[in-house]
């Protein structure tokens, strides 16, 4: 069982009862001309978290560990968004219409897809999620409960939101989450940095912080 140095205290793991899980790393976020940057967000912080990603996606796959990528996204109907995130922020051009990738934050769209440096690899589950976490209206209890997933290591975007958001979901299913501070990113790197702080805070009570080249290590050591 491999123990890597992390935050509040080291984490260990099982390989076989362990995922990676990678949270809406999607075009629409993280890629110029997409709805984050005509929201006026910099891309380019959220950017800065793909090498590492890619880097902990290909050592992931390497020890034959479970990989589960997510996407925001709703229905081409909407049928599943709620009148209450419709309109949240007022915005002129939010969720169903037409944006720079096509229609925003919908299935099968452009900018609905995950960016192809991180792009699943065949018998990679993909979580199409309608709401923050990962765990509401989605199968991805399911899918953890019969591969016997214990532990989660999470990477992706952003960390203050959909990151967060599901690790406390996760937390509360009795699972062990370490939040990989090289791989997640926000739009405001003070929430990022807070969020970080949170997980670790109180002893852990979210979970663990590490920076990706420690898990890395340890999937390479014996044990």
């Amino acid at each position: 069982m491999p123990a890597i140095s992390a935050q509040p205290y080291p984490f260990a793991f099982e390989r076989a009862t362990t995922a990676l899980l990678l949270i809406d790393m999607q075009r629409d976020f993280l890629e110029p001309g997409g709805f984050g940057a005509a929201l006026g967000n910099d891309v380019g912080l959220l950017r800065r978290a793909i090498g590492p990603a890619r880097t902990m996606l290909e050592a992931a796959r390497a020890a034959g560990m479970l990989v589960i990528h997510t996407r925001e996204g709703h229905r081409p109907d909407l049928s599943d968004l709620p009148p209450a995130k419709k309109r949240r922020g007022g915005l002129a051009c939010g969720i169903g219409d037409a944006g720079p990738m096509g229609r925003i934050l919908v299935r099968g769209e452009a900018g609905h897809a995950i960016i192809p440096e991180l792009a699943p690899c065949a018998g990679e589950p993909v979580i199409d999620k309608p709401g923050k976490g990962a765990f509401f209206a989605t199968d991805l209890g399911a899918i953890l409960k019969h591969r016997g997933i214990a532990s989660l290591i999470v990477a992706g975007v952003t960390t203050e939101v959909c990151v967060h958001t599901t690790v406390r979901e996760a937390n509360d299913r009795g699972y062990e989450c370490l939040v990989l501070e090289d791989c997640t990113g926000s739009y405001f790197p003070r929430f990022h940095e807070a969020a970080l702080a949170m997980i670790a805070a109180q002893g852990g009570i979210f979970g663990w912080v590490a920076g990706s080249g420690a898990v890395i290590a340890g999937l390479a050591s014996p044990g």
